[in-house]
């Protein structure tokens, strides 16, 4: 008599199989029958209340406000672009590599670090404490200072004569 190619392993492993297989089945029918799926229309909305809350009951048509579509903020407010206005700002020059042609400037008004390639220089070379004018534009990693040249010094007004 032969034996049988099914060893206690392979039995086991196909009655887990099986088990799993009936126990999906059981939770599919279970799900088929708590469903909602004959649920009238009324019963499926959602009603937001005068403060923004959702409700299941709709609002009182009494408390209703009208509002017009320009009076809606989403997310932040425009910015007022006050940089157009003067796009000419002034700096000291913090650190400059001649050897490599890059450098920082710092704003004289907000104070922050502006990154001065030698590609942006208007006029001739400048150095570290040099008083410098120039132009933010935005590069792919932050701002940059275009148009860069050395500020001038303005002689004071003369006195006027009494």
């Amino acid at each position: 008599m032969g034996r049988s190619q099914e060893t206690f392993g392979k039995k086991d492993n196909e009655k887990k199989r099986a088990k799993k297989r009936t126990e999906k089945e059981e939770r599919k029918a279970e799900r088929q029958a708590n469903a909602k799926s004959g649920q009238a229309l009324e019963e499926m909305l959602a009603y937001v209340d005068e403060d923004g809350n959702i409700s299941a009951t709709p609002p009182d048509p009494n408390k209703k406000r009208i509002i017009k579509d320009e009076d809606i903020q989403i997310g932040v407010a425009r910015r007022t672009n006050d940089d157009e206005a003067d796009p000419v700002r002034t700096g000291i020059v913090s650190f400059f590599n001649e050897s490599k042609g890059y450098g920082f400037i710092k704003d004289q008004q907000t104070q922050e670090s502006i990154f001065v390639h030698a590609n942006g220089l208007a006029s001739g070379p400048i150095g570290e404490n040099d008083k410098v004018t120039f132009e933010v534009e935005m590069g792919p990693k932050g701002p940059n200072a275009v148009r860069v040249k050395k500020a001038t010094a303005t002689p004071p007004p003369a006195p006027t004569p009494v």
